[in-house]
Protein backbone atom coordinates (compact mmCIF):
# COMPACT_ATOMS: atom_id res chain seq x y z
CA UNK A 1 0.00 0.00 0.00
CA UNK A 2 1.48 3.14 -0.82
CA UNK A 3 -1.05 5.74 0.27
CA UNK A 4 -4.75 6.33 2.08
CA UNK A 5 -7.31 7.79 0.34
CA UNK A 6 -10.90 8.13 2.34
CA UNK A 7 -12.92 8.49 -1.41
CA UNK A 8 -11.89 5.04 -1.86
CA UNK A 9 -12.35 1.59 0.07
CA UNK A 10 -8.46 0.95 0.96
CA UNK A 11 -7.62 -3.00 -0.58
CA UNK A 12 -8.88 -5.50 2.61
CA UNK A 13 -5.81 -7.53 2.37
CA UNK A 14 -3.23 -4.38 2.17
CA UNK A 15 -5.01 -2.68 4.59
CA UNK A 16 -5.18 -5.70 7.08
CA UNK A 17 -1.64 -6.43 6.22
CA UNK A 18 -0.59 -2.90 8.07
CA UNK A 19 -0.43 -2.95 12.07
CA UNK A 20 -2.80 0.05 13.90
CA UNK A 21 0.33 2.30 13.89
CA UNK A 22 1.30 2.28 10.01
CA UNK A 23 -2.99 3.10 9.44
CA UNK A 24 -2.59 6.10 11.56
CA UNK A 25 0.16 7.19 9.51
CA UNK A 26 -1.33 6.62 6.51
CA UNK A 27 -4.90 8.59 7.76
CA UNK A 28 -2.33 11.27 9.04
CA UNK A 29 -0.11 11.43 5.73
CA UNK A 30 -3.46 11.40 3.18
CA UNK A 31 -5.01 14.44 5.64
CA UNK A 32 -1.65 16.39 5.63
CA UNK A 33 -1.10 15.86 1.57
CA UNK A 34 -4.87 17.22 1.02
CA UNK A 35 -3.30 20.50 3.30
CA UNK A 36 -6.72 19.80 5.98
CA UNK A 37 -5.64 21.39 9.21
CA UNK A 38 -6.78 19.58 12.21
CA UNK A 39 -6.72 20.95 15.94
CA UNK A 40 -6.54 17.27 17.02
CA UNK A 41 -5.10 15.14 13.80
CA UNK A 42 -3.92 11.77 15.91
CA UNK A 43 -7.74 11.71 17.22
CA UNK A 44 -8.88 12.36 13.90
CA UNK A 45 -6.64 9.09 12.53
CA UNK A 46 -7.81 7.20 15.46
CA UNK A 47 -11.58 7.24 13.86
CA UNK A 48 -10.88 7.17 10.66
CA UNK A 49 -8.81 3.81 11.78
CA UNK A 50 -11.53 2.50 13.37
CA UNK A 51 -13.98 3.18 11.42
CA UNK A 52 -12.23 1.97 8.06
CA UNK A 53 -11.73 -1.57 10.35
CA UNK A 54 -15.23 -1.45 11.49
CA UNK A 55 -16.46 -1.20 7.39
CA UNK A 56 -13.77 -4.23 6.87
CA UNK A 57 -15.81 -6.06 9.22
CA UNK A 58 -18.41 -6.33 6.67
CA UNK A 59 -22.08 -7.54 7.46
CA UNK A 60 -20.74 -8.23 10.93
CA UNK A 61 -22.18 -4.66 11.69
CA UNK A 62 -23.97 -2.25 10.24
CA UNK A 63 -21.05 0.31 9.72
CA UNK A 64 -20.57 -0.48 5.92
CA UNK A 65 -23.89 -0.59 5.12
CA UNK A 66 -24.45 2.56 6.76
CA UNK A 67 -21.34 4.50 5.13
CA UNK A 68 -23.26 2.51 1.57
CA UNK A 69 -26.77 4.26 3.08
CA UNK A 70 -25.14 7.38 3.21
CA UNK A 71 -23.25 7.73 0.48
CA UNK A 72 -26.45 6.85 -1.55
CA UNK A 73 -27.93 10.19 0.18
CA UNK A 74 -25.33 12.38 -1.68
CA UNK A 75 -22.19 12.39 1.23
CA UNK A 76 -18.97 11.09 -0.23
CA UNK A 77 -16.90 8.88 1.36
CA UNK A 78 -14.79 10.95 3.23
CA UNK A 79 -17.55 12.85 4.96
CA UNK A 80 -19.36 9.50 5.84
CA UNK A 81 -16.51 8.36 7.39
CA UNK A 82 -16.92 11.43 9.25
CA UNK A 83 -19.96 11.24 9.87
CA UNK A 84 -20.06 7.42 11.07
CA UNK A 85 -16.64 8.58 13.58
CA UNK A 86 -18.77 11.38 14.85
CA UNK A 87 -21.34 9.02 16.34
CA UNK A 88 -18.59 6.86 17.30
CA UNK A 89 -16.74 9.96 19.19
CA UNK A 90 -20.25 10.30 20.86
CA UNK A 91 -20.72 6.69 22.08
CA UNK A 92 -17.17 6.37 23.48
CA UNK A 93 -17.76 9.66 25.31
CA UNK A 94 -20.89 8.75 26.88
CA UNK A 95 -19.08 5.20 27.79
CA UNK A 96 -16.40 7.19 29.31
CA UNK A 97 -19.07 8.84 31.55
CA UNK A 98 -20.02 5.89 33.01
CA UNK A 99 -21.87 2.90 31.38
CA UNK A 100 -25.65 3.04 31.76
CA UNK A 101 -26.87 0.01 34.26
CA UNK A 102 -28.50 -2.79 32.10
CA UNK A 103 -27.47 -1.02 29.00
CA UNK A 104 -26.17 -3.13 25.93
CA UNK A 105 -23.31 -0.55 24.81
CA UNK A 106 -23.05 -1.88 21.19
CA UNK A 107 -26.70 -2.15 20.44
CA UNK A 108 -26.71 1.51 21.18
CA UNK A 109 -23.90 2.74 18.99
CA UNK A 110 -25.59 0.83 16.06
CA UNK A 111 -28.90 1.86 16.87
CA UNK A 112 -27.03 5.64 16.29
CA UNK A 113 -25.48 4.44 13.24
CA UNK A 114 -29.18 2.99 11.69
CA UNK A 115 -30.50 6.65 12.90
CA UNK A 116 -27.75 8.75 11.20
CA UNK A 117 -28.46 10.53 7.56
CA UNK A 118 -26.85 12.53 5.55
CA UNK A 119 -29.14 15.05 6.31
CA UNK A 120 -27.93 15.05 10.03
CA UNK A 121 -24.84 15.35 9.32
CA UNK A 122 -25.05 18.07 7.25
CA UNK A 123 -26.97 20.05 9.59
CA UNK A 124 -24.68 19.35 12.37
CA UNK A 125 -22.12 21.60 10.87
Amino acid sequence: MTHYDPLKPPDPEQWRSLDEQAQLQFVQDYHRRARIRLPRATQHAVIHVIVENQILLGDETPVRRTVRRLISEGLDRHESIHALGSVLAAHVNDLLRGPDPGAEPIRSYYAALDDLTAEDWRRSG
